[in-house]
């Protein structure tokens, strides 16, 4: 062999060793190399809220193809399931909402893409729980607390996408008893994940918290009002997503009009300190909520 070849070829030995030594293959270490670069793209910045929608149905399917090929990639499954779940919140429910009054028809069929984008996003964040501890969802469902699963850090992130596009769809359910009956499941699942990372999301988690502690049956409203107040500090008051939750849980259902605008006026505050996508929907969400006070009140 040439000696200009050596180097190369000790290059690709190594390389084939190194698969050989952890039991992979090539293909295994691309896909995931790309799961990971891709997860990473998932958790940037895009303050353009069309070129976001625009962008995101391929990324999603990508994602989705890599993470059926490299299952136990906790980012890859955690971007896969938010990015379906927030598709689904603010680009296909949330029109749902806005349709309603003028297309009821076509609101209802929304409303049904937007459960079947929950329903998708739950499914592979489970997935993703029972690769990393088998037999998960058989223990969350356990009546012994002793006996149910316990999450690591590094799971916190797909357990709170899991309760949230699980509790998203139970509230497109609503005429579904079988579905709505895990309610108690989800709250627990996302209390799970709070006990060890209360502030995780910039303060997302402690508002899921908020929101499932208002909508189960026997649940707290001071309590959920903690869980609200908590999200907002650990934000330092930049994330919109708790003080428009809040609002619409809390303030809404009362009647309580002045608190209700005000949190929605602290929503759009909170929008302009920092101009994530998160925040531009709750922008949005925050000034449809107001135009449409009216006809809540």
């Amino acid at each position: 062999m040439p000696c200009g070849h050596l180097p190369r070829f000790l290059s690709l030995a190594l390389l084939t060793l190194c698969c050989a030594l952890a039991a992979c293959s090539p293909r295994q270490l691309i896909v995931q190399g790309m799961g990971d670069a891709l997860a990473s793209q998932g958790q940037a910045q895009e303050e353009d809220l069309e070129l976001a929608r625009e962008a995101s149905a391929f990324y999603l399917k990508l994602s989705e193809s890599l993470l059926r090929e490299s299952p136990g990639n906790l980012k890859l499954a955690e971007a896969v399931t938010a990015g379906f779940t927030q598709y689904g919140y603010a680009f296909v429910a949330f029109e749902a909402e806005r349709l309603a009054a003028q297309d009821a028809r076509k609101a209802h069929k929304l409303d049904q893409r937007a459960r079947r984008l929950y329903l998708r996003a739950h499914r592979h964040a489970m997935a993703a729980l029972e690769q990393a501890q088998p037999g998960f969802a058989r223990a969350l469902a356990q009546p012994d607390p002793q006996r149910w699963p316990r999450i690591s850090e590094s799971q916190v992130g797909v357990a709170y996408w899991a309760a949230t596009s699980w509790g998203a769809y139970i509230s497109l359910s609503k005429d579904d008893p079988e579905v709505v009956a895990d309610l108690p499941l989800a709250v627990r699942l996302a209390e799970l994940a709070w006990r060890v990372a209360p502030a995780f999301g910039d303060g997302a988690l402690a508002s899921l918290m908020g929101s499932f502690e208002a909508a189960r049956a026997g649940g707290s409203r001071q309590q959920a009002t903690r869980y609200f107040d908590q999200a907002i500090a650990a934000s330092a008051g930049q994330n919109a997503g708790p003080y428009v939750a809040k609002a619409e849980t809390l303030a809404l259902p009362v009647g309580d009009r002045p608190a209700f605008e005000a949190l929605l006026r602290q929503a759009l505050a909170a929008s302009a300190t920092r101009g994530d996508l998160s925040n531009q929907v709750m922008q949005q969400r925050a000034l449809w909520l107001l135009e449409t006070a009216d006809d809540l009140f």
